[in-house]
């Protein structure tokens, strides 16, 4: 409580002396140093949210001063201490308002504007990352899908890193169970990648980075379409097309030249064995296929074959 008493003094301190005076002008940039110091201090005796009031107090002096680049840094250390504060309750499980993660999406935002303002897209764009990644730790998928899609769109001048974000986006959907939104995302970024990839190249073969892009939205949506058996009448036809490939009687041979063969064959083994609902031989396949696919692919392979194996009984 003590050490409370001395925060709050301090602060007022400080504040008292930016009001204006007969004749005398405030020094805020002596204000915005120690409104600094003080947030550095109370970040070493570990209370974040304080500390965070003070680097917004000095984010505030710097608007004053017109100081884009101090102010988008305190904004940004700011949001970070908030952040940090809502860690601490969440892990301490303390009961709250999530006024403090409330507070550093707030100030998230405002420092992403700052960075735009000055130009500086691409950092915008690490920010909208860096708190979309924070939400999405806290099991808060909706939220950081939002970040992650604010992310690509202000990636749009480099295409590789805006499909990298596309595919945050699209994680979180399958975190948040919208397999539909999924498939939509992937479908979208599969598009772009082949055009994006192809320019420039002859024959229409593409480019080392958007071949593992392609690769790995096609084996998403073969299997969110394998999870989510859309009927013949309903299904879209760039997913059909998709299928066909992958299907009995379908496109022969090995139709693509963005994925290994033996992947191949085996994601055309998982579709031919889903329509066939044979459950015995998806959940062999399912251990074969299991090394080429990344986590969250594997969770939808397994939830695929529960599907089935419920179906079945």
């Amino acid at each position: 409580m003590d050490r409370e008493f001395d925060v709050l003094g301090q602060y007022r301190a400080i504040t008292a002396k930016l009001k204006r005076r007969f004749l005398k002008k405030p020094n805020v940039s002596e204000a915005s140093g120690q409104f600094g110091s003080l947030a550095a201090e109370l970040k070493r005796q570990d209370c974040p949210h304080y500390a965070g009031f003070c680097s917004l107090a000095k984010a505030r002096c710097e608007n004053t001063l017109s100081n884009a680049t101090g102010e988008v840094e305190a904004l940004t250390e700011a949001a970070r201490l908030f952040l940090q504060a809502e860690k601490n309750c969440v892990e301490l499980r303390c009961p709250s308002f999530e006024e403090h993660i409330t507070e550093a999406i707030h100030l998230f935002n405002q420092a992403i504007k700052t960075h735009c303002a000055q130009g500086n897209s691409a950092l915008g764009a690490c920010l909208c990352l860096e708190i979309g990644d924070a939400l999405r730790c806290m099991n808060r998928p909706h939220e950081a899908m939002v970040h992650y899609q604010h992310a690509a769109e202000l990636q749009h001048q480099n295409p590789t890193e805006a499909l990298q974000s596309m595919t945050l986006v699209a994680s979180c959907k399958i975190d948040s169970g919208d397999f539909d939104g999924a498939l939509s995302v992937l479908t979208e970024m599969a598009y772009f990648a082949e055009e994006r990839g192809s320019v420039g190249q002859q024959q229409g073969k593409l480019q080392g980075p958007y071949q593992d892009i392609l690769a790995h939205c096609e084996i998403g949506r073969v299997l969110l379409l394998m999870l989510l058996q859309p009927t013949p009448q309903l299904i879209r036809s760039q997913h059909a097309q998709i299928l066909d490939k992958y299907s009995e009687g379908g496109m022969g041979g090995y139709p693509v030249d963005y994925m290994n063969r033996e992947l191949f064959l085996l994601l055309q083994s998982v579709v031919m064995v889903c329509q066939d609902q044979d459950v015995d031989t998806l959940r062999k396949l399912e251990k074969e296929l299991w090394t080429y696919l990344d986590p969250q692919q594997q969770h939808l392979l397994h939830l695929i074959t529960l599907k089935l194996s419920h179906k079945g009984g």
